[in-house]
């Protein structure tokens, strides 16, 4: 049995994450989270206390991260600023989090010689033009558009700079876009999944052409888990399950499985600088690892997303009300 300490363990993946190394392995995982409105205690609920136990805390206080740190045998760093509006409404948690949280993560590892993943963003290479033929490599440049994915880029980099420089045992990877349970309202496919349910028509940002490359959540703990165990230190690896599909084609795949029209959704204005297309080649990873995705078709995927959020109000309506207010106030 392994000892892993997950940064942001309460969020989105890294809850998933958390319930897939429980389900998968034997290893016991302590949870770091500041339990923002992204961060839930529910989504821990059910797992085993003799195996799962939950910090509440801030990564970037020493005084709670270093005890933690020491005691476990890997890092496995999700915690982040991670929503683009929220980036562009207020930038500074973004530097707070992702910058000074991973330098002081980074520190203690160094500190104490613990193993580090850390866990970034296809956004951090900036996007693709929608007939682009190519696809994100771990060569492609960094070309950061807003305020969290920049912010993202410095603490890529900040990893790399103390495996060359300090010797730490880190290992990087930057994944597309997840979908499953356990995602905030706030975001794009639980968003609509939630307006369908409560009677609301979807938003779509512009004339919704915008391309994401999708990927389940377990998929992307699954590969997690693999570099952790089988990664090379001071690598990268991209995280991707061939799921390129644009924003309008997403909508109408929600409409058409909850019973609606797929043509009852609404134009809202376009987020500013939004990204045009992401896609991800993970070749490295399948060859050199052996990873390979469960969920290779999206639509299965999403249906059960869909009924996940069906089955799980109780969880998503506290926050459902205030972050349509947010947005309406918007016109979005």
């Amino acid at each position: 049995m392994h000892k892993i300490l997950v940064t942001g363990g309460a969020g989105f993946i890294g809850s998933n994450f958390v319930h897939y190394v429980v389900e998968h392995t034997d290893d016991y995982v302590t949870v770091l989270d500041k339990l923002t409105y992204a961060g839930n205690r529910a989504s821990l609920e059910g797992l085993p206390e003799d195996r799962v136990r939950l910090v509440v805390g801030d990564i970037a206080d020493p005084a709670v991260v270093d005890p933690l740190v020491d005691e476990a045998d890997a890092v496995v760093h999700y915690a982040a600023e991670s929503h683009n509006d929220n980036s562009l409404h207020d930038p500074r948690p973004f530097l707070d989090t992702n910058i000074v949280g991973t330098y002081t993560l980074l520190e203690a590892s160094r500190k104490y010689g613990t193993r580090f993943h850390h866990i970034s963003t296809d956004e951090v290479y900036g996007d693709l033009e929608l007939d682009d033929p190519e696809r994100f490599t771990e060569q492609t440049p960094y070309n950061p558009s807003s305020p969290y994915s920049s912010t993202k880029a410095g603490s890529d980099l900040l990893v790399r700079a103390w495996v060359r420089s300090f010797g730490v045992q880190a290992t990087i990877s930057n994944c597309s876009n997840n979908y499953g349970p356990f995602q905030h309202v706030e975001k794009f496919i639980p968003r609509q999944i939630t307006n369908v349910i409560r009677g609301f028509r979807p938003k779509l940002y512009g004339a919704g052409q915008n391309v994401r490359d999708w990927i389940h959540a377990d998929d992307h703990s699954s590969a997690v888990l693999t570099i952790l165990e089988k990664g090379q230190i001071g690598q990268t690896y991209l995280i991707g399950a061939d799921g390129e599909k644009d924003n309008k084609t997403v909508v109408e795949l929600i409409l058409g499985l909850m019973g609606q029209p797929q043509d009852a959704y609404d134009h809202v204005t376009d987020r500013a600088g939004h990204d045009l297309r992401y896609a991800i080649d993970s070749t490295k990873l399948r060859t050199e690892l052996g990873w390979q995705p469960r969920y290779r078709d999206f639509e299965t995927g999403l249906a059960a997303t869909i009924d996940w959020y069906r089955n799980n109000e109780a969880w998503w309506a506290p926050s459902k009300d205030g972050v349509e207010a947010f947005y309406a106030a918007k016109g979005q």
